[in-house]
């Protein structure tokens, strides 16, 4: 889960990470109130999970409460590379002397943590690790061992910091890895951080990202959660347990698998550029998926207006091919007259020929089986194009 900037603040703050005191608002009234209470010059900032605001206008310093009602109303409701303004954070105004760059990040290629740290902030760090990669430390950390003192001092030495603040950033670094761990994050990124003209170093602008795997464990996270952007059937999978992510093409696509799921996106993307059709989503029902999940999972894409046909690819392994035919009649009937779709499954493995005797004694009239994958995929491209 990406976190807005407004929210990165807030979980540095409650961790002793220093920031500048800011406010989030959702209209230009509240803008203005905001700035009155913080006082002086403030930065009223777009709330949106894309780079490149600053370009695009989302990003304004105004002068007095009055001038911050009006920067407001101008971003809010801006369409940053397709992503509405809905909120604008109202941030505290500070004199800048430097900008550095500090970040805690899961690396899988290595199965580990790394820290990133360089005195080249404010920029993007690819650019810096391809331009003056001298200023840029990148140092792999063992969670057994954390991030102590003395390695981050050795860290943001590495990362060429000026010596007057290598100690005021050694101490932030080992605060963003004690919020790091505490709570379950993928990323914490600080670009930049400043150090001011009295000599303070405050976290600027954060990117902060949460585990989803770790909400058992942090119950508090479920108010971070955007409901807004979430797409209703994305919800709707989530509350069923399914593993869904709705795309912007035509034909629904079930799969037990992750890469079964995968492959069968490929097969109909390419299947596809003959009817100008594509993947309507990724839906893996599991391993182990009953009836009931496949009912489930039927009932979400069948949902879903922009789905023209529907392709049920299963290899039976524990999820036994019965069991998936079971679930197709199971969701069939439950939708009735709603069920308007014509849907192609392909079954192979475990219980096949019971599966296909499950769905060709129900002799359903939107229901199609056809043996192969490619040519299942075909079909369904075929009908989603009608």
């Amino acid at each position: 889960m990406d976190l807005f900037e407004y929210q990165a603040r807030d979980l540095f703050e409650s961790h002793q990470i220093p920031v500048l005191a800011g406010a989030v608002a959702s209209t230009a009234e509240e803008a203005e109130s905001a700035a009155s209470r913080i006082g002086g010059k403030v930065v009223v900032k777009a709330q949106v999970k894309v780079g490149g605001r600053g370009k695009a206008g989302g990003v304004k310093l105004a002068e007095n409460p009055a001038d911050t009602k009006e920067k407001a109303t101008a971003i809010l409701g801006m369409d940053i590379k397709g992503h509405i303004v809905k909120k604008v954070m109202i941030a505290q105004a500070a004199p800048i002397e430097s900008e550095y760059y500090l970040a805690i990040l899961l690396d899988r290629a290595n199965r580990n943590f790394l820290v990133m740290a360089s005195v080249a902030g404010g920029m993007e760090i690819e650019e810096v690790a391809h331009k003056t990669p001298e200023k840029l430390a990148r140092v792999g950390i063992d969670p057994n061992i954390g991030i102590n003192k003395s390695k981050a001092i050795e860290i943001v030495k590495g990362g060429q910091f000026p010596s007057d603040v290598v100690d005021q950033v050694a101490e932030v670094l080992i605060k963003l890895w004690d919020a790091f761990v505490k709570e379950d994050a993928t990323l914490m990124e600080i670009n930049p951080l400043v150090k001011t003209a009295d000599g303070k170093i405050i976290a600027l602008d954060g990117k902060v990202t949460l585990d989803d795997n770790s909400s058992f464990r942090h119950p508090d996270h479920e108010k971070l959660v955007d409901h807004s952007a979430t797409n209703p059937l994305e919800a709707l999978a989530k509350e069923k347990d399914l593993n869904y992510v709705k795309l912007d093409g035509q034909v629904g696509i079930i799969g037990n698998g992750a890469g079964l799921v995968m492959s069968t996106l490929d097969v109909v993307a390419y299947a596809g550029e003959k009817y100008g059709v594509k993947p309507a989503n990724f839906l893996d029902i599991g391993g182990g998926a009953s009836a009931e999940v496949m009912a489930n999972g039927l009932s979400i894409i069948l949902g879903d207006s922009d789905v023209k046909s529907v392709f049920v690819n299963v290899f039976g392994g524990i999820t036994a091919c019965d069991a998936v035919a079971n679930g197709i009649v199971q969701a069939l009937q439950i939708l009735g007259s709603k069920a308007t779709k014509p849907i192609v499954v392909r079954l192979d493995g475990n219980n096949v020929e019971l599966g296909r005797k499950i769905l060709n004694d129900a002799n359903h009239p939107l229901v199609q089986q056809l043996e192969t994958m490619d040519g299942a995929a075909a079909k369904a491209a075929e009908l989603a194009a009608k």
